[in-house]
């Protein structure tokens, strides 16, 4: 395997005209981690060859959980759609699911559900635990974002040092992800800011009453509060190194993987090929979306699609080191065990379906 400056989408068009399109599957789509350019739709990519598309010999129902008000979710609709489930003969359920992250995860290991769609951020706290779910690949990096009022002096993460920062959830992804981030740059994420929870759609309103300088959270609600509010954004998660790293996750059902691994292949394999929808066609990908957040005009949304990183969504062993970063990281916030060894939970979590 080369690594090639290919863009994905070049690397499907070429593959179409070798074989037909109903014989090219996903897979062909995984390879090593980008180093992403500012175009974000196009990176230069390591590449296997194409393999044949994964179909389940008989009709295969799945349920598949997911999170409509989250825009990082954008893939599963996209998938069924777009008939990408349907022309592996699954025949996939969605299940739109808002209880906590432990029920969803208990939901998928006990077989109430097949699958679902998360934030490796709020996942690898309770995978901790012992569920026997799997993530099979990464969907995509960037949709966390912390801003600040324009003008009020907070225009990196360092000056957050000593202020109150606004989350709608103390254990949220984006709550990790910028405690991760203080942390790095030697302020405490304990002792030195103070978190303070309120209402998602509320937050804004507490910015503008003092009550918090700062907060975060993920598109699409932070993307239109900020336009709203016409709000600074002080950092998010395509920043730096984390440009480089999925932020959304695919997790299966250990049972599904190890008793009908077909089926955990095709359903990875129909999402991955979503994905690289969204990163090719912000647009459709964003018409298919907009019915699930009715707050968000449409030139937001696409935009909001844009500045993700839906191009990157590593599997294998691409996949295991992100998820050991995570964990490194979430140690370093006391989110994770001090003595968990990273590299061996990483794989443990993990299942590359797609080999």
């Amino acid at each position: 395997m080369s690594c090639l400056p290919v863009s994905r989408r070049g690397l499907l068009r070429t593959a179409a005209v070798a074989v037909p399109m109903g014989l090219i599957g996903s897979r062909g789509f995984a390879g090593n981690r980008p180093a992403m350019p500012s175009d974000l739709a196009a990176p230069p990519i390591c590449k296997a060859a194409a393999v044949p598309l994964t179909v389940v010999s008989q009709k295969r129902a799945l349920k598949l959980t997911w999170n409509a008000n989250a825009l990082c979710t954008v893939g599963v609709p996209t998938a069924l759609a777009k008939g990408y489930f349907e022309k592996r003969n699954l025949d996939v359920e969605l299940i739109n699911f808002g209880g906590s992250t432990d029920q969803l995860l208990e939901a998928i290991a006990t077989g109430k559900a097949d699958a679902g769609v998360g934030m490796a951020l709020r996942w690898l706290k309770p995978l901790e635990q012992g569920f026997d779910v799997r993530i099979t690949t990464g969907i995509h990096g960037g949709c966390m974002r912390l801003v600040a009022a324009s003008g009020n002096g907070i225009t990196k993460l360092q000056d957050l040092k000593g202020k109150t920062i606004g989350v709608a959830d103390l254990g949220s992804p984006d709550k990790n992800f910028f405690a991760i981030r203080l942390a790095k740059l030697g302020i405490d994420p304990v002792k030195d800011v103070d978190w303070r929870v309120f209402p998602a759609d509320l937050l804004a309103i507490a910015l503008t009453k003092g009550e918090i300088q700062a907060f975060t959270g993920s598109d699409p609600l932070i993307w239109v509060l900020k336009d709203r509010y016409d709000l600074f954004e002080v950092a998010s998660n395509l920043d730096g190194e984390y440009a480089h790293r999925s932020c959304c996750v695919l997790g299966v059902r250990g049972s599904l993987i190890r008793d009908d691994r077909p089926a955990a292949a095709a359903l990875t394999e129909a999402i991955l090929e979503a994905q690289e929808l969204v990163a090719s066609d912000p647009v459709e990908a964003a018409n298919i979306y907009a019915p699930y957040a009715p707050s968000a005009k449409p030139e937001q949304l696409v935009a909001m699609l844009r500045s993700h990183a839906h191009g990157h969504h590593p599997i294998g062993a691409d996949l295991r080191q992100e998820l050991a970063l995570y964990t490194d990281e979430l140690k370093g916030i006391s989110v994770i065990k001090p003595g968990t060894n990273s590299e061996k939970f990483s794989a443990k979590v993990y299942a590359d379906v797609l080999s």
